[in-house]
């Protein structure tokens, strides 16, 4: 991939919240995962588990998630039920971590007019998660239990390698934890086994140009607030 490729691919890789109905090859979704493996599979590291949902086994997961969903809201008890397999967040957040959480949220609700009161609509556009934000290919990854906490970084190296290989191909992507609390519905129906742990799952397709939530962008930090030059100055 030349230069100016690779830079393409990142600066325009976002996490896209409307995608269109236009389906994705499997050939396509075989190439880009098999470029995505080239940077990250060390041999003493088990491959995550890439799980890829269209159709019937698309629609029936979120049809099974959405109500979930939608149960808990009506019974907030129902919660404990519904855990991750590890902490994807911190228990408590704090500066500037909580400042920047905040002007991530509240810029994409503003941008779709939802207020701090809109709950009715919080709930709605958080359940676009579980309905792939309407793109016809959902990811699911899982992990062996057994496999230590290498693996996690190897499975987020893999994570950024599709996102970008989807770029180069004309593809959106949306990394998403937000599946995490719904694993134990999940992973059966994608037919996980035991010791298997969901990492995350990402939505895959075509953006849609026209949809308002696309035109937000979450702030970058300058490279001044996270890098620390010990011996020399930077340039």
């Amino acid at each position: 991939m030349a230069v100016e490729q690779m830079d393409e691919a990142i600066t325009t890789r976002m996490s896209v919240r409307a995608f269109t109905a236009q389906a994705v090859r499997a050939d396509t979704l075989v190439d880009l995962l098999q470029a995505a493996t080239a940077a990250c599979w060390p041999a003493r590291i088990p491959p995550c588990r890439v799980h890829i949902l269209q159709g019937h086994g698309r629609d029936d997961l979120v049809a099974k998630v959405c109500a979930a969903h939608d149960a808990v809201r009506a019974e907030p008890a129902l919660h404990a039920r519904y855990r991750e397999a590890y902490d994807y967040y911190p228990d408590k957040w704090v500066s500037p971590y909580l400042e920047r959480r905040r002007e991530n949220g509240w810029g994409l609700y503003g941008l779709l007019g939802i207020g701090r009161a809109d709950k009715d609509k919080m709930h709605a556009q958080h359940q676009r998660n579980y309905r792939f934000f309407d793109a016809p290919v959902g990811l699911m990854f899982t992990l062996d239990r057994a496999v230590g906490g290498e693996a996690l970084l190897v499975c987020g190296m893999f994570l950024q390698s599709i996102m970008l290989q989807a770029r180069v191909r004309g593809l959106h992507t949306c990394p998403q934890a937000a599946w995490g609390g719904f694993a134990s519905i999940v992973l059966p129906h994608i037919g996980a086994g035991a010791s298997d742990v969901l990492v995350c799952g990402m939505s895959l397709g075509y953006a849609d140009p026209h949809a308002p939530v696309n035109g937000f962008h979450t702030p970058r930090l300058p490279v001044s607030e996270f890098s620390f030059w010990r011996d020399a100055s930077p340039p």
